[in-house]
């Protein structure tokens, strides 16, 4: 919020000039610059400020020593998850697959694939198999990830039962379901936790005014689209080896308010799962890359990136980006994470109070606004009463 309030004060001061040199041609800028001095001034000394405090925030966290290190394992497959079916599926993981084995021989402390990296769910054809080729793919899934020696993190999605009263196909043929985009942690020959993805996109995850536009949501379903399920738990996962982390899904890292959740929850490193891929364009992964920058400054802990297609990389405490993988190629990578825990370092100001100027900027706005509006309403009946004596 200190970064937008730095970049909108000169577009607001521009905006007033403007508008009071549509209105007399005569005023001036350096005469609006000066009629308003203190305000240009204190502008000034915010905008050093704000310069210096970053340059020495950024000198301390570079001579700070991480807690522990941890060596993170990323796979990218760089192919599209959904189209194509069965055949897709199983070509997906067995490359993820091949991938993962390969990157053993570097003793990495976990696996990172990618978001819905694994399609079909694991949850729904381990409980309902109604496909024998796709619930022999699942199990073999499942197998792979109880069988590595390491953790595995990976997107799934989860399809449950939709209302628990009814069976799971239903009389007009269609599945009692509902699905969550979700994120699977393998560890120790199990499933031990999942994430559901909280901050869905509207129009492409979720349709927001189903209520409302119930034949516009109807014509969508029609026309193949499906909609994810709202999670609503900022899950904090925990390595045997005490490395605690969270996986906000796609553009999850785009929102302040949901990273800051997860380290207030405990978490020590943000664990970011992307599929950009159906962007085709390198410009929207690295604008993707560039907003997920901010969630590492503002809540000083160390992001992984594991993405299907980029950009895959670390982002670290100060916002450096650290050795991203070419974006669109098949690969994997071995980063070396430094894992700065609460315990240690704390919480940050943002991390505990995230939104609160944002709200104080609003309240005093409308306190000022009203302020302005009863005294333009106190001129308007003084004239008025002057008028009439």
């Amino acid at each position: 919020w200190g970064v937008n309030l730095l970049m909108v004060l000169p577009q607001t001061f521009l905006a007033y000039h403007g508008h009071a040199y549509l209105k007399d041609r005569s005023v001036s800028f350096t005469s609006t610059l000066r009629s308003h001095r203190l305000v240009v001034i204190a502008y000034l000394i915010l905008f050093v400020a704000n310069l210096i405090f970053g340059l020495f925030s950024i000198s301390y966290w570079r001579g700070q020593e991480p807690e522990k290190t941890w060596r993170v394992a990323t796979i990218q497959h760089s192919a599209d998850t959904w189209k194509g079916g069965y055949a897709t599926y199983k070509n997906n993981f067995n490359n993820l697959r091949k991938m993962s084995l390969e990157v053993l021989g570097s003793d990495p402390d976990i696996i990172l694939w990618s978001e819905t990296a694994f399609v079909p769910s694991v949850a729904w054809h381990e409980n309902y198999p109604s496909d024998p080729a796709t619930s022999a793919l699942v199990e073999e899934f499942v197998s792979f990830g109880k069988s590595l020696p390491i953790p595995l993190v990976t997107g799934n999605p989860e399809g449950v039962i939709d209302d628990p009263d009814l069976p799971p196909l239903l009389s007009d043929g269609s599945w009692n379901r509902k699905d969550y985009n979700t994120v699977i942690f393998f560890e120790d020959g199990k499933i031990k936790n999942t994430y559901r993805k909280q901050h869905l996109v509207p129009f492409t995850e979720h349709f927001p005014y189903e209520k409302q536009m119930p034949w516009l949501y109807n014509l969508l379903l029609a026309n193949d689209y499906n909609w994810w399920e709202k999670g609503h738990e900022s899950v904090v996962f925990e390595t045997e080896e005490g490395v605690r982390f969270s996986t906000p899904i796609c553009f999850e890292d785009v929102f302040g308010y949901l990273n800051a959740g997860f380290v207030a929850s405990g978490a020590d490193v943000i664990v970011n799962m992307t599929n950009d891929g159906w962007s085709k364009a390198v410009s929207a992964e690295v604008q993707h890359l560039g907003l997920a920058v901010f969630r590492s400054i503002e809540n000083r802990r160390t992001t992984v990136r594991g993405t299907n297609s980029g950009m895959t990389c670390v982002i670290d405490v100060t916002g450096k980006i650290v050795d991203p993988m070419e974006p669109f190629k098949v690969g994997w990578h071995i980063y070396d994470v430094p894992v700065f825990t609460g315990e240690v370092h704390g919480l940050t100001f943002y991390t505990r109070y995230v939104d609160w100027f944002a709200f104080l900027s609003i309240y005093l706005s409308l306190i000022l606004l009203a302020g302005a509006s009863l005294h333009h309403l106190y001129l308007f009946f003084s004239r008025r009463k002057h008028t009439s004596s």
